[in-house]
């Protein structure tokens, strides 16, 4: 019978948005493999069964919160984290999916009338562009294909062998050190040409956020291969780095990471160069990775930058230097100068000389004064000066113990560098941001989106540093303070109303100061946060301390009223309201001691909100010479309850979990007493 592959598609990809939402709740988004073999067979089926756009199994999280939020109240708990981590894993893996279905439709073309796989493939789909192997298989199977699972798993042994290998040697073995730079010289070979990094352009789509990003294509020519600390002439497979004649890949300088992408054989796109990590070193810059294929020095390869890391990274660079333009009007006549930076993809990090901690108001100012010029959505200029003439600059600002080269390239948020070079006195650079800087920059400063500052810290002496986001990260960590505060709003809410079971409310006001010190959220926010939830908390153990001080005296008048009406009474066996007050319990006792000195007093209280049943016995030195001791007299009614209890001849207690066993327990109190006495 004939399987309709598309019903099959919808099917396969709701049990699986199922089973990772559900799993991945109850996980709470922990890295799992499992989760992650799931989620990619989702985003493969629906992206080409059902033509599905990207952010199609994160939209199914609220109704999987609406099937299972009652039955599991821990899907409840951040579902936002969840929609973003399944975005993040879905853009990634969709960035190598098409790529890896091409080389399996390469292959097999090329295999002729055999209907099985090569493992060779198989492991490369996985290893290279993340196909777990049952995915494999599943894409083999709809062509009537077999795996070749023996051959799949002699390759992935043979590639362990090889890492576990070339782990020994270092990947810092391909980096070029004096000698290597000496030899590259020696042999003519020029430094890389980087100006490719700088070639892209926007195009405007909807709000200045939302703008694309296009990268001009480029491809270079390998000049040089370096193996284990030494220049070779060709590669077959492995680790390896690769200088060539030109590249748009920017190797890590100035606080900003390196970029990652791959590169293809210019006629033959099966070679394949995973690029990982990228440095420059006496003008060469040097692509270091791992190669599917052989490689040999003159062939040309077409490259390809991780677009997508690379626009999160720029985020954060123009990021930077805005913020550290809003950190000099805020700290004015401090001097709040630059000591270092990093710039990565889901991050900024900035460091600067203060001798004080920045208070909450001045960070939440410095937040401000950023979004303001985002949201101007300003042009951001980048020239090439010569270093004298950029120096004149009133404003610009730069690291005071840094070596910049002749030109120095300039970038300027709203004005022109052209206009800062004519007038270098009028002190323009002091109304906007203006560095020297070889980063690479968004085009609009309104491309940054949203952005939030995490956290303000001390990292030494007179040296603070301060996390923010950006972009996608910013808007994630806004909104997971929104979630915060509908938490925090419901408690006050809750406590407003007074209709609530004290421990609940305490542990959910609890549970959410935890999370907040332990989110990612703008600092600010997280402060307010915090004041909120500590008002809370003294309102409610203020409030339960008066409600306990008089649930006490009630108990305590129920005690005496009832002591009084027969004060010569030797036994006195009573349940009194006290709940879970065994403070309250214990001064009934004491009272009605008072009034019957001589007597034996027993007392039950149940706590309806904790179902368990407390119980105090006490009694005289005379009633114990008469038989009755305290100890034994709790040890015959905690049967009743359930409970668990002790004590000495005077007094004793026992705490049980049969709520229901209490009438039972004032019978079997009685009548022991009265055996005794």
């Amino acid at each position: 019978m004939a399987v309709d592959r598309t019903t099959s598609a919808e099917g396969t990809t709701a049990r699986n948005g199922r089973r990772l939402q559900f799993w991945g709740f109850i996980c709470y988004c922990v890295s799992s493999y499992v989760l992650r073999r799931i989620l990619r067979r989702a985003i493969r089926y629906s992206s080409e069964k059902l033509n599905a756009k990207p952010g199609f199994l994160s939209s199914l999280v609220p109704q999987v919160i609406e099937l299972l939020g009652d039955a599991f109240p821990e899907v409840k708990k951040d579902p936002q984290s969840v929609m973003h981590i399944i975005d993040e894993e879905e853009t990634q893996f969709l960035r190598t999916l098409i790529r890896g279905r091409r080389l399996l439709e390469r292959t097999i073309a090329q295999m002729g009338d055999s209907k099985t796989l090569p493992g060779e493939t198989a492991w490369r789909l996985y290893d290279t562009y993340g196909f777990p192997i049952d995915l494999t298989q599943l894409m083999a199977d709809e062509r009537d294909l077999a795996v070749d699972m023996v051959g799949y798993e002699e390759a992935k042994k043979r590639s362990h062998l090889l890492s576990q290998a070339q782990s020994a040697v270092g990947i810092a073995k391909l980096d070029l050190d004096v000698h290597a730079i000496g030899a590259l010289k020696d042999r003519g070979v020029p430094v890389t040409d980087e100006r490719p990094k700088y070639d892209y352009k926007s195009t405007q789509d909807g709000q200045p956020a939302d703008d694309r990003y296009h990268f001009a294509a480029c491809s270079g020519t390998i000049l040089a291969l370096r193996v284990e600390k030494g220049f070779v002439e060709d590669v077959h497979g492995g680790e390896c780095g690769i200088i060539l004649d030109r590249s748009n890949f920017y190797a890590e300088q100035g606080g900003q990471i390196f970029d990652e992408g791959y590169m293809t054989l210019a006629n033959n796109e099966e070679v394949e160069f995973q690029v990982t990590n990228v440095q420059v070193r006496g003008g060469y810059i040097i692509h270091t990775g791992k190669l599917d294929g052989a490689l040999k020095v003159g062939d040309k390869l077409n490259l390809f930058i991780d677009e997508t890391r690379r626009k999160l990274i720029m985020n954060n660079h123009t990021g930077t230097h805005i913020l550290n333009f809003a950190l000099r009007k805020v700290l004015a006549g401090k001097e709040a100068d630059q000591r270092g930076s990093l710039v990565a993809p889901d991050r900024l990090r900035f460091d600067f000389a203060c001798n004080a901690a920045m208070t909450i108001p001045e960070v939440k100012e410095t937040e401000a004064i950023t979004q303001q010029v985002v949201q101007k959505n300003e042009e951001v200029y980048a020239k090439y000066a010569s270093l004298a003439d950029a120096k004149h600059i009133q404003g610009l600002r730069a690291i005071f113990d840094e070596t910049y080269p002749d030109p120095v390239r300039i970038i300027s948020v709203g004005v022109p560098v052209d206009e800062l070079l004519l007038k270098p006195n009028d002190g323009l650079g002091f109304n906007t941001s203006v560095e020297f800087c070889g980063g690479t920059h968004l085009l609009r400063s309104g491309h940054i989106g949203d952005f939030v500052i995490v956290s303000e810290e001390a990292i030494a002496k007179g040296i603070r540093r301060i996390v923010a986001l950006t972009g996608p990260e910013a808007r994630n960590a806004i909104q997971r303070s929104d979630a915060f505060q509908a938490k925090v709003d419901h408690v006050k809410q809750t406590l407003k109303s007074g209709q609530y079971v004290h421990k609940t409310l305490l542990k959910e006001l609890n549970d959410a100061a935890e999370e907040v010190a332990q989110a990612v959220i703008p600092a600010w926010r997280k402060d307010a946060l915090r004041t909120e939830l500590n008002t809370a908390k003294k309102e409610i153990d203020s409030l339960d301390k008066a409600a306990k001080a008089a649930k006490a005296a009630l108990v305590n008048e129920k005690a005496k009223e009832i002591v009084e009406r027969d004060p010569g009474q030797k036994i006195f066996v009573l349940q009194l309201d006290a709940g879970g007050n065994a403070k309250a319990l214990d001064g009934a006792v004491k009272v009605m001691r008072q009034v019957a000195p001589d007597a034996a007093i027993l007392l039950f209280t149940v706590d309806e909100d904790e179902g368990k049943v407390l119980v105090l016995a006490s009694v005289t030195d005379g009633i114990v010479a008469k038989g009755l001791k305290a100890s034994e007299w709790i040890q015959q009614v905690s049967v009743a309850i359930n409970g668990k209890g002790g004590g000495k001849d005077l007094n004793a207690q026992a705490v049980g979990t049969n709520v229901r066993g209490v009438a039972e327990g004032l019978e079997l109190a009685k009548k022991f007493a009265e055996g005794k006495l």
